[in-house]
C-alpha cells in the first residue's frame, strides 16, 4: 500500500492548548514483513511532499498490538490489524467529510495519527497508532532517494 491520503496535521506544545490543523496530502505506506494473512511485523510509513523533512514510523508486532488493544479495546486481531488500517485510510481519502485521519505531532518527536468518524452529532476516536519522528540519518537517506528518483524519471521525459 502506497497513496496519499489527507491528513489533518497538528502540534501538540507543552504549554499551551493544540493548535488549529492543516490539511495536507500524507504519502502512507505500509510494509508488512511474512505473510499478509500472517504478518509477524507491520511498518506505516508517512512521508510528505511539502516537507522532505517530514518523516513518521509506526512499527508493531504482535505483543505490541495486544497492548495498543488492551488500552483501546479493539475488538480485530493482529491478522486483521493491517486491512483494518487499510480500511481507514480508504475511508479517509473517499468519505473526508465522514472520516478524519488527525496526525497529532509533539516537540518530542513522538506523534498520534488518531482515525476520527463523524457521526454528525458526535466525533468517534475509531483507532489511534502511535509514531515517531525517523532519525536524521533516514530522513537524509530518503530525500537523496526520492531526489534521484525524480532526476532519473526526468531524464526519461527528456
Amino acid at each position: 500500500y502506497d497513496r496519499e491520503c489527507p491528513f489533518e496535521l497538528r502540534v501538540q506544545s507543552e504549554a499551551g492548548p493544540q493548535e488549529v490543523g492543516t490539511l495536507e496530502a500524507i504519502q502512507c505506506k505500509i510494509l508488512v514483513l511474512g505473510d499478509e494473512s500472517n504478518p509477524q511485523h507491520v511498518r506505516i510509513e508517512l512521508t510528505s511532499e511539502n516537507d522532505l523533512f517530514f518523516h513518521y514510523t509506526h512499527s508493531l508486532d504482535e505483543s505490541s498490538f495486544r497492548r495498543m488493544q488492551e488500552q483501546q479495546k479493539l475488538m480485530i486481531d493482529f491478522t486483521d490489524y493491517v486491512t483494518c488500517v487499510l480500511k481507514m485510510l480508504n475511508s479517509c481519502i473517499k468519505e473526508p467529510h465522514s472520516f478524519l485521519a488527525v496526525f497529532l505531532m509533539h516537540t518530542d518527536g513522538n506523534a498520534r495519527l488518531d482515525f476520527i468518524q463523524n457521526m454528525e452529532y458526535k466525533f468517534v476516536e475509531l483507532l489511534s497508532c502511535d509514531f515517531v519522528a525517523s532519525p536524521e540519518e533516514v530522513v537524509r537517506h530518503q530525500i537523496t532517494f526520492r531526489y534521484n528518483s525524480t532526476k532519473s524519471k526526468l531524464a526519461l521525459v527528456q
